[in-house]
């Protein structure tokens, strides 16, 4: 049969796939997909937000009428999320119910433990469940979505070329890094986020292609929606070295605030969950009116909320106001998310955090004035340190705030602050807001992939017959008149009473007898002794000393006879089996 000569689309898929400059390519490709998918997410979270209020941000008008439904005034609110999850909730159950909820987590185990592999469906379904959502009043950020519709982007064209799997990952982390850049304005920060959240890596040639995956998509978020951040804020100064420990004792306070946050959003899901009777599909809409009277009590909570958000930081509400707000961002968010919302809790961490500096700030400008400072510059502290202390993310934490500000004089505060948030966040809790999902599952991001497919598994469900072990006494002559012809490559040494005592292979006896003066010498002598493993050890544990030979271990009961071998051959079955 003739072979045909690969073709110029063929060819260039080929160089698309396996070379460096092919994978620059696609990283553009994906960063300016990322960075278009933000501005059209972005422009339709408004147009729904303006659909259901007539405004295109609602939370900062505080309780007032839509402007077209004025005969129920302020009450509309009651019925916006309802409808919203009326339209959204079939949508997400139909389609891709991996949309439900803040999306982060997905990503994090496509990447982890799917190769990189997300629908390509995930992306649109993600988008319109989560504008029709925040829109709607979903107490929720705009990033988590963002994420997954770029890191679904990624997929999708690492996927339609076939890359590997390493560098389908590295696509999809490109996505994440792309929507964030676009959605912040923060370039550095969706690269970091990328890198230290989605991918667990700071490789070097991952780094550069979500750099320049970042960079494509704020350059083209800037050329449509300007230079301008998301956020508009102060100044950042610090006047007195006495500060940094009210710096410090804000973080700890922060790290704090951050774990209950990450405990408050699972338990409200867990009671949403237990209380909810009725199809999947219909919850987002009857759980819409709860979080709806929530909203006319306290209509800051509605969507994103950056307007009361920079109010806050401004210094604009009383200190127990702030603590309102605090506390109904949190039951707001854990609420939208319980009742299967789509949206993220980046945004909420860092209202939540903006609230908490802000009050912290204006109590001690009441106790200590003199060395005090500005609240905003507390409020900014906050931000960073409650995300930090909620998601274990102190790079993204320190580089997104820094990058908002544009202030070198924020670092070393940021970083003290952040530093002792996340200490905190690590003593109070194993898990982060985005891992504590996947936990819930069994699915530990820390743990090794291939030890995950053994769980329940011991070396006694996989060892393979041992043959006739030799006694270690007999001569090397002996044991080679005995040596089956098989092919067999090594045997276990045991002593007259049968305890083990070490490996004999076929290439030490060969080099044994090869000048004839050993063939008196007792076996032991050319033995190896290899650790041996146990019938009741975990089959994973096992492995990671199977990892260090390239020959199979000797298996012993307890009293250390030797009853059989673990093979390289035996674990990929059962790990086939497994899966």
């Amino acid at each position: 049969m003739a072979l045909t000569a690969p073709t110029g689309l063929t060819r260039t898929l080929t160089f698309v796939r396996t070379t460096r400059y092919g994978l620059l390519g696609l990283a553009l490709v994906v960063g300016a997909g990322s960075g278009l998918g933000a501005i059209a997410f972005r422009w339709l979270i408004e147009r729904m937000t303006l659909l259901f209020t007539g405004s295109t941000d609602y939370a900062g008008l505080g309780r007032v009428a839509h402007p077209h439904l004025s005969a129920l005034g302020p009450y509309f609110v009651v019925l916006t999320p309802a409808v919203a999850g009326l339209l959204y909730g079939p949508l997400v159950y139909r389609f891709a119910r991996e949309a439900r909820g803040h999306g982060v987590p997905e990503v994090m185990f496509a990447v982890a433990r799917r190769g990189g592999r997300i629908q390509p469906r995930v992306a649109l379904v993600k988008a319109f469940a989560s504008a029709l959502c925040i829109g709607g009043g979903g107490s929720v950020g705009r990033e988590g979505p963002i994420v997954q519709i770029g890191s679904a982007l990624g997929s999708t064209v690492g996927s339609f070329v076939k890359v590997n799997e390493s560098r389908l990952r590295m696509l999809v982390a490109c996505g994440a890094a792309g929507g964030i850049a676009a959605t912040f304005n923060a370039p550095l920060a969706g690269v970091f986020f990328a890198m230290e959240l989605i991918l667990l890596d700071f490789a070097a040639e991952a780094f550069g292609m979500v750099v320049i995956a970042a960079v494509t998509a704020s350059i083209i978020s800037r050329a449509a929606l300007g230079n301008d951040s998301f956020l508009t804020l102060p100044t950042f100064t610090v006047d007195h070295v006495q500060q940094y420990v009210l710096f410090a004792v804000l973080g700890l306070v922060a790290g704090l605030v951050g774990v209950v946050f990450t405990r408050v959003l699972y338990a409200i899901e867990d009671a949403c969950d237990w209380a909810w009777r009725g199809p999947e599909w219909l919850r987002p809409a009857v759980g819409g009116l709860l979080l709806g009277c929530l909203l006319l009590a306290l209509p800051q909570m509605y969507g994103v909320g950056y307007p009361v958000l920079s109010d806050g930081v401004a210094g604009a509400y009383s200190i127990g106001f702030l603590l309102v707000l605090l506390i109904g961002k949190i039951v707001a968010s854990s609420l939208t998310i319980g009742i299967g919302g789509s949206g993220g809790v980046f945004a909420p961490s860092l209202f939540i955090g903006a609230m908490l500096g802000s009050a912290f700030g204006q109590t001690v400008e009441h106790v200590v004035p003199a060395i005090a400072g500005p609240t905003g510059i507390y409020a900014l502290i906050g931000m960073g340190a409650v995300f930090a202390g909620a998601a274990r993310a102190p790079i993204t934490a320190v580089v997104i705030l820094f990058e908002l500000t544009g202030e070198y004089s924020i670092i070393l505060p940021l970083m003290l602050a952040i530093a002792l948030a996340t200490g905190v966040s690590h003593v109070l809790s194993r898990e982060t807001i985005y891992t504590f999902k996947l936990s819930r599952r069994g699915v530990d991001l820390t743990a090794d992939p291939v030890a995950d497919t053994l769980i329940g598994l011991t070396v006694a469900d996989v060892v393979t017959d041992i043959g006739h072990p030799l006694l270690d006494s007999i001569s090397v002559l002996e044991a080679s008149r005995t040596w089956p012809e098989d092919g067999t490559a090594q045997r276990a040494l045991v002593d007259s009473a049968g305890t083990y005592r070490g490996v004999i292979s076929i290439r030490a006896l060969v080099e044994a007898r090869s000048d004839g003066e050993h063939d008196d010498a007792p076996l032991s002598r050319f033995c190896d002794n290899p650790e041996p493993v146990t019938l009741d050890d975990r089959l994973a544990d096992a492995l990671a000393a199977l990892d260090t030979t390239d020959r199979p271990l000797p298996v012993v009961d307890g009293d250390r006879a030797v009853v059989g071998w673990l093979s390289h051959r035996a674990v990929l079955g059962a790990m086939r089996t497994s899966s």
